[in-house]
């Protein structure tokens, strides 16, 4: 027979009772009062609680065939396979079916009689569970309910493995322990003719003494979600679309108990599953909101109340008042993976302490990152994070229906601010420069979720640095084209916030314009900035400084569009403009002499590129001193020159002394010290030495990929940088099948119409040229011909250079009249573009001049 358990007396919710050492004499009996008549123990098999009802549509899940696995049916088996684990603790967050399996698994092995006797135990309280054993040795024992105490340890007793009699085969299931201090004194013995089966939330260490194995029960498969949905919605007569119900599984991060309380909802209201995930979108609802008005399955909270026990337990374990504050934050992040790094940086530590300071009238210790940890530790062990401890990417991990709930309990006020720190806390542990590319996708998918939980509180009275650092991460990244998508969507919605004249919008237009150069666009980034610049001279004046900047970005974009004359002239007017506004000693003033001097070499005079850069030095280290970042930039940008002039060997020597500069003052990981060696071994090999380049750059290679990461845009220039370097040491078809290589990885992170691409495939045509397969060569330039054209435009600078190689390609595969033809063309294009005084006009010139003697001549041979 089955009998339900008695109830704590009122108040005795979360009470501790631990009977070791205590004196306990139970009531004390009236003058002549008999004691109550013994009660017959009760028969095996016998049940003793109420297991819960089986929810609708169970599915069989693997955690459930896990458990029955480990109970065989017949007696023998039972003692010899289970001497390993005595118990079973199914962990797991709030909604996931534990108590469902358990009792799955309770009534399975008592229908099929694998088990003599079987108690059932709610046993969220210490004081529940003491009901529960009492309750078990007054039907198994015959024992006296007025003495509790003697009953609980009679029924412990009663379960210890004896040496002669015959054993009961137990199961006990102590359902929903909220902590395991209440479980002291309380855990039934190791025996090997009983088990005991435990849920709970909580994830402590105490939970797997003495033989218990720890079972994470997790969340939905899809294709359970999948299964659930349609059948339970099917016995409503709704055949909903599997797409839909694949969407609001996915929605839902297939959490049980929210499954289950979406189709109450379906079914109550009668809506489509497409207007039901409209109602969880619109973040102006709260979840409760989504909830039915009478929960299935007897059910006791809704999907927003499931886990507020968990939270106020987390708040108040140590280091108490960190965890609710810190799982606020968390709420705002990405829910499948917050950097750790992220979650103790300082503004995090701030607003924790802010929150201990609300709490108390007396002014707290600053909170530390240890502090942070141990919270995060508390929240782990009661399931509400995953808190994975790998040393390389600690990461923290929350079920995207914990946020929501969680921020559903914040005010406006609250849901603004918290967001802001969340921001702050990600531009903190942002690095400078994005060298780890796992970490660096996981803060751009953290500043993601966080735009889509909290965009407006993040243009509030300005826009937020998180949003700029986001989209440069792209672009550093090599994605150009999702940076400037990324910029094109913040533009609008920076305008929509903030007006169109806000410097936070001309902002988010510059960085716009600005990728769209990087994406192959050059032109078009000439025309926006061209347009941004008459709105910041109507707006911020002339002499602004982000008007000033902005002119000296248009000039960069016009040199690189293919008009470095144009881009000199602009530069020279800004130079004039800020010596007469900042005066000459100010760094912009500096920088735009620098920009200027570059120019001048871009159009073709590096003799005076590499004196203004001389003349420069002198004047950057009398204003900023020697090591400043800018004087070592300077003196690399003079190098540079030198090598261009034509003084090779110099521009070698000046790299080699600038490097032990760069490893002094920024280390030598830093990516301008590897810039700074990539630029040594190029000019060392540009010296004749091409062998010794081939070598230090493949050394330099090791070290960008440890620093940069594989994937990182220039890990990938290096690898191409190798490959030349291996072809001008006399190993062509080595360096074509490098750059082959190359491409493959070129193509998957940069795209196939990135311009570092489309110049690899150049390359990859030269070399198959060089290493005797001219035909080859022409026709994968002749391909790539026209998507630079489509790309870059027809008079951008490298189509003009690819175009010149198919010319010479072609006359080297035996079509010198064609390359002679093509070099007409080329020769007229290019001074129409570039002028007849750049050395491009004079190489073309030539180029035809000798194809089409080599033609004449073999026309002269013919006849």
């Amino acid at each position: 027979m089955s009998s339900s358990l008695h109830q704590p007396p009122a108040g005795a919710a979360g009470d501790h009772i631990d009977f070791r050492g205590s004196i306990f004499t139970g009531p004390v009996l009236g003058k002549g009062q008999p004691p109550a008549p013994p009660r017959s123990p009760a028969p095996w098999p016998h049940q003793v609680g109420t297991i819960p009802p089986t929810a609708g549509f169970f599915q069989r899940r693997s955690e459930a065939a896990g458990l029955h696995n480990e109970l065989p049916c017949d007696q023998a088996t039972f003692s010899a396979e289970l001497d390993g684990a005595h118990g079973q603790v199914l962990t797991g967050m709030g909604g996931v079916g534990k108590t469902q399996l358990a009792a799955h698994h309770a009534r399975t092995v008592w229908q099929t009689g694998q088990v003599d006797v079987l108690v059932w135990i709610t046993a969220s309280t210490s004081s529940a569970v003491v009901t529960g054993y009492t309750q078990a040795a007054v039907e198994l024992l015959g024992a006296d309910p007025a003495y509790p105490e003697s009953a609980v340890r009679a029924f412990l007793a009663w379960l210890e493995p004896k040496a002669h009699g015959t054993p009961a085969r137990w199961l006990i299931v102590l359902d929903d322990v909220t902590d395991p201090n209440d479980m002291r004194g309380l855990w039934p013995p190791a025996s090997p003719h009983g088990r005991t089966l435990t849920t709970t939330r909580r994830q402590d260490a105490a939970l797997t003494g003495h033989g218990r194995r720890l079972i994470r029960v997790g969340l939905f498969t899809e294709a359970e979600s999948l299964n659930y949905l349609t059948a339970a919605l099917a016995a409503h007569d709704r055949r909903d679309p599997a797409e839909q119900l694949t969407g609001l599984a996915k929605d839902l991060g297939h959490l049980p108990l929210a499954l289950s309380q979406a189709v109450a909802y379906l079914i109550d209201t009668g809506i489509t599953v497409g207007d039901y995930r409209t109602l969880l979108s619109d973040r102006s609802r709260s979840l409760a909101d989504a909830a039915p008005e009478a929960l299935p399955d007897d059910q006791p909270h809704t999907m927003d109340a499931a886990w507020s026990l968990s939270v106020d337990r987390a708040n108040s374990l140590r280091p108490a008042g960190l965890g609710r504050p810190l799982l606020q934050l968390a709420a705002f992040l990405d829910p499948n993976g917050i950097p750790e790094s992220v979650l103790t940086s300082a503004p995090v530590l701030t607003h924790l302490t802010g929150a201990l300071h609300d709490d108390t009238e007396r002014q707290p210790a600053p909170v530390t990152a240890e502090q942070a940890r141990l919270t995060l530790s508390a929240l782990r062990r009661l399931s509400l994070v995953d808190h994975s401890p790998d040393p390389g990417h600690p990461t923290v991990r929350i079920h995207q229906l914990v946020q929501r709930a969680v921020r559903d309990t914040l005010t406006p006020d609250q849901h603004g601010q918290t967001a802001r720190t969340a921001a702050d806390a990600l531009v903190a542990a942002w690095p400078e420069i994005d060298r780890d590319t796992v970490l660096a996708q996981a803060l751009r998918a953290n500043a993601a979720a966080l735009i889509s939980y909290a965009e407006q509180s993040l243009h509030r009275s300005s826009t937020h640095l998180v949003l700029y650092r986001a989209g440069r991460s792209l672009g550093e990244a090599g994605q150009v084209d999702a940076a400037c998508a990324y910029f094109d969507r913040l533009t609008k919605t920076t305008t929509a916030y903030l007006g169109p004249d806000h410097p936070n919008a001309f902002g988010a237009r510059s960085n716009l314009a600005h990728y769209r150069g990087e994406a192959g666009d050059a032109t078009g980034a000439v025309t926006a900035l061209a347009e941004l610049l008459d709105s910041m001279q109507h707006t911020l004046g002339a002499d602004h400084h982000y008007t000033l900047t902005t002119r000296s970005l248009l000039a960069r974009w016009q040199g690189r569009a293919g008009d470095p004359a144009g881009a000199a002239a602009t530069l020279r007017e800004v130079l004039a403009d800020r010596l007469q506004v900042l005066g000459p000693d100010h760094p912009d003033t500096l920088a735009a002499r620098a920009n200027l001097a570059r120019w001048r070499g871009e159009a073709g005079d590096a003799e005076g590129a590499a004196a203004a850069f001389a003349e420069l030095q002198h004047d950057v280290v009398r204003v900023l001193g020697p090591d400043h970042p800018d004087s070592l930039t300077t003196r690399a940008h003079l190098a540079q020159w030198r090598g261009e002039a034509g003084d090779t060997t110099g521009a070698a020597t000046a790299y080699a002394g600038l490097l032990g500069s760069m490893v002094r003052v920024l280390g030598p990981d830093h990516p301008h010290t590897l810039a700074t060696r990539n630029n040594l071994v190029f000019w060392r090999g540009m010296a004749g030495d091409a062998a010794g380049a081939a070598v230090a750059i493949a050394e330099h290679l090791h070290d960008v990929v440890r620093v940069l990461g594989p994937d990182h845009p220039d890990t990938l220039t290096t690898r191409d940088n190798l490959a030349r370097w291996r072809g001008e040491a006399g190993d062509a078809a080595g360096a074509a099948a490098a750059i082959a290589e190359l491409l493959n990885d070129m193509m998957r992170v940069l795209g196939p119409e990135h311009p570092r691409t489309l110049g690899s495939r150049n390359n990859l045509a030269y070399w198959r040229g060089m290493a005797g397969d001219a035909a080859g060569a022409v026709t994968t330039l002749t391909v790539l011909v026209d998507d630079v054209k489509r790309v870059l435009g027809p008079d951008h600078p490298h189509t003009l250079t690819v175009r010149g190689n198919l010319a010479r390609w072609r006359g080297e595969a035996g079509d010198a009249a064609g390359a002679a033809a093509a070099f007409a063309e080329l020769v007229h294009d290019v001074a129409r573009v570039r002028g007849p005084n750049d050395s491009e006009y004079f190489n073309s010139w030539f180029s035809y001049a000798h194809w089409t003697g080599i033609a004449d001549e073999s026309n002269r041979a013919g006849s």
